[in-house]
């Protein structure tokens, strides 16, 4: 079985971020790169560049849900 790999360019839909690698994902869209190439286009929902393990954003909120949630269970009423 053959592999169809060739260069294709990934978008974050929530950051907007783009970059070029290579895949086999299928699409029929296409962008122009920063070389003057054009290229497949695929829309992701979530990269490096909009993901909370990466991005550091969620991590102080599940600390302090983690926190309040302990407190209610725990408090004496």
């Amino acid at each position: 079985m053959k592999s169809n790999y060739r260069e294709v360019v990934f978008q974050d839909i929530i950051t907007g971020k783009t970059f070029l690698t290579r895949s086999t994902a299928e699409t029929e869209q296409t962008i122009a790169w920063e070389d003057g190439n054009v290229y497949p286009l695929v829309r992701i929902e979530i990269s490096s560049d909009s993901h909370p393990a990466y991005t550091g954003r969620r991590k102080a909120m599940v600390s302090v849900g983690r926190v309040e949630a302990f407190r209610r269970r725990y408090s004496k009423v």
